[in-house]
């Protein structure tokens, strides 16, 4: 098999590349004298911008109703609806209810009205300045969490149970995100039962890759083999998850299983990035059930999985969820939504100060939204994105980490206890 050909079929996930020379020369195992006990965040991405409207309805607001005919989620207790009352004003999906026990216990948080200052309604434009948080800054080259990762080295960064320091920032997927790309090492896994090469093949491939002793490939390569190796002395082909734990089928469950398995081992994760897909609901959006409710059914008992599965290592975990833009407040003539502005985020886990809705809500009213159609945003995801790399993960020079952004933590919404 080819190297080229070996890399892109994922067996063995590397580093992105196009990074600068001086990462990619750097070994991937450079340990800390300082051990610590790890905090951990899991970013999920709702790729497609989703209608945060729905996540959490306002069900308090008349004109969320005059604007949406057939897809709006009926109140609590109103003609049958079955919208889960949160604080008289709010209410959460029914297909969300996985997730009601947690606000109740206090350890989810919604943040509403959030979003980027920035007015793009690309996907593309908007992914990408959530991911680098700089918005409206094309030339980011590295990721927001690749910097967190990088700035808090001195508080995180240590020996773990199995010493694995390269392990710090994980995605869980075919690529590196943008938002962990940069000079601080990541990877990249698609499966962790394939994260490596069977048998005695792994010698030679790893032979392969130094036959070019000193090259960029090679120095990638090494640190890339040293993760297997590690991998491998955690016994993850050991793991299953904790009794009466069911992660959802498809690719959403199994990488919040290997995530779990991953937190579970020691091996010294401190961010690990999932990505669901799906929420670009054009048409036929759906409001108690139809399109988007399946997929907030699927994100949800993604979360309560993962949620039962790390149980009393919830203590040291952040869930964080996020989506690049919301949707349109009235629904389009397809019985869908439109790009919007303004969502919603979930904060869940035992630091969480929840059972809470933060943020500062603008209203629905036509004067009151952006752009005369949009949801406005209040909290600038920024500020989430700061309190949680400072208070969590203990992150320091947060002005590095938001580059162009004057970090103020009077703007922090204390989503953390």
């Amino acid at each position: 098999m080819q190297r080229r050909a070996f890399v892109r079929h994922g067996t063995l996930a590397l580093l992105a590349l196009g990074l600068p020379p001086d990462f990619l020369t750097r070994s991937l195992l450079a340990q800390s004298a300082r051990a610590a006990k790890k905090k951990t965040l899991i970013c999920i991405f709702q790729r497609g911008a989703v209608d945060g409207l729905s996540m959490v309805t306002p069900f308090g607001e008349k004109a969320y109703y005059a604007g949406r005919r057939s897809i709006a989620v009926a109140a609590p207790a109103a003609n049958g609806g079955n919208l889960i009352d949160l604080d008289g004003f709010f209410g959460l999906h029914p297909a969300l209810r996985p997730l009601h026990d947690l606000f109740q216990r206090k350890e989810l948080g919604i943040l509403h009205a959030v979003g980027s200052p920035h007015p793009t309604r690309s996907h593309f434009d908007a992914q990408d300045f959530m991911e680098t948080a700089t918005p409206g800054r094309r030339s980011t080259r590295d990721g927001w969490l690749n910097r967190v990762l990088a700035h808090a080295a001195d508080h995180a960064v240590g020996q773990t149970e199995l010493g694995a320091a390269s392990l710090r920032g994980v995605a869980l997927g075919p690529t590196l995100p943008r938002a962990l790309r940069g000079q601080h090492p990541a990877l990249a896994i698609q499966d962790l039962q394939r994260f490596g090469v069977a048998g005695g093949m792994e010698q030679q491939f790893e032979k392969a890759y130094h036959t070019e002793a000193g090259t960029v490939i090679g120095s990638a390569a090494d640190g890339a083999f040293d993760a297997i190796r590690i991998l491998r002395r955690a016994e993850l082909a050991q793991y299953r998850p904790a009794s009466g734990v069911n992660y959802p089928q498809g690719e959403f469950g199994r990488s919040l299983s290997q995530v779990a398995q991953l937190i579970k081992s020691g091996v010294g994760v401190e961010i690990a990035f999932v990505d669901i897909g799906g929420w670009d609901t054009h048409q036929a959006q759906g409001g108690s059930e139809g399109q988007l409710a399946r997929r907030l059914l699927e994100m949800a008992l993604g979360i309560r999985a993962l949620y039962d599965d790390l149980g009393d290592r919830m203590d040291d975990v952040v869930v964080l969820t996020m989506s690049e833009f919301g949707r349109t407040v009235d629904e389009n003539g397809s019985g869908g939504t439109d790009h919007g502005h303004g969502t919603c985020m979930f904060v869940a886990g035992g630091a969480v100060n929840g059972g809470r809705i933060f943020g500062e809500w603008p209203g629905l009213e036509p004067e009151q939204l952006y752009q005369g159609r949009d949801l406005a945003v209040t909290t600038d995801f920024r500020d989430v994105f700061g309190e949680i790399a400072g208070r969590h993960l203990g992150a320091e020079n947060l002005d590095a980490v938001f580059p162009g952004y004057a970090v103020d933590s009077s703007r922090w919404r204390r989503i953390l206890r």
